[in-house]
């Protein structure tokens, strides 16, 4: 198994996605068109607990938007970071401080020290893959929007 490899074993995802309900996502924007406000939505929709760490804003998909994990008032299960590479250490220390069980990395989000700091305080880390995607390939169904229709056809609804 390469080194990044071993951020993206897939028991160790299901696992994650399975134990997770509260997720604190730092990044998460208020702008619609931005993959992490599409990840967020998906998430909230499909029964998680979304909470927005963005100092720039006060309110994100209807969740008051905290500064940073440090100032999240509930316990949080895993972090999911929408932050440039460098960010990542200082957040893997906050994602041990805060107790949460786990630190995803979002695609393109890759820095081992920060995988190190966050695995030598007890958290497991899953890097360099998107939440929405690895959810939608081990829990829900895909659907061409990603979203879960609950409902297994090759025929649209009102299409026929």
């Amino acid at each position: 198994m390469t080194e990044l490899g071993r951020y993206q074993d897939p028991l160790t995802i299901q696992r994650v996605l399975h134990s997770t309900r509260t997720i604190a996502i730092v990044g998460l924007s208020g702008n619609e068109l931005r993959a992490s406000h599409f990840v967020g939505y998906y998430l909230k929709r499909h029964g998680y607990r979304v909470i927005p760490v963005n100092p720039r804003e006060k309110e994100i998909l209807g969740e008051p938007s905290y500064p940073s994990l440090l100032d999240v008032p509930v316990p949080v299960d895993l972090v999911n970071v929408f932050r440039a590479p460098d960010a990542l250490p200082d957040l893997a220390r906050e994602t041990v401080s805060i107790g949460a069980a786990a630190l995803w990395c979002q695609f393109g989000v890759i820095n081992e020290e920060g995988a190190r700091i966050a695995e030598e305080g007890g958290v497991t880390v899953v890097m360099d893959r998107c939440l929405k995607v690895e959810h939608a390939r081990y829990v829900g169904r895909m659907h061409w929007l990603g979203f879960n229709t609950r409902r297994i056809t090759s025929v649209r609804s009102g299409l026929q």
